[in-house]
């Protein structure tokens, strides 16, 4: 995801939304070397990578949240806001505790 979001940031990738039923959002850019040597697959492989995590993962995620905010309502959003920072928080410390331990072990 941070190679994708530096390759978007330095115009060598971009997204366009696709309009049709239903829309659907498009990888576009440059396909060259420099995304063989960030990602180290196929440019179709990066297609679909960007396609599982786009077009089904993140708006599947979407469609959830809004099946349950129509049957509850928007109040938990706050607090499912905050519980998923949380969780995204001390996932990265253990990523880092993670990396410490494996550099002083060598």
């Amino acid at each position: 995801m941070e190679n994708l979001k530096k390759l978007t940031e330095s115009k060598d990738l971009w997204v366009e939304l696709k309009c049709d039923e239903p829309s659907y959002m498009v990888l576009k850019g440059t396909y060259g070397e420099k995304i063989h040597k960030t990602f180290r697959v196929t440019r179709q492989g990066v297609r679909w990578r960007f396609q599982r995590l786009f077009n089904h993962v993140y708006v599947e995620a979407f469609l959830t949240i809004l099946m349950i905010e129509k049957i509850f309502g928007s109040q938990m959003r706050e607090y499912a806001v905050r519980i998923s920072k949380e969780k995204y928080a001390l996932r990265q410390e253990a990523l880092r505790r993670n990396i410490e331990s494996q550099e002083s072990s060598t």
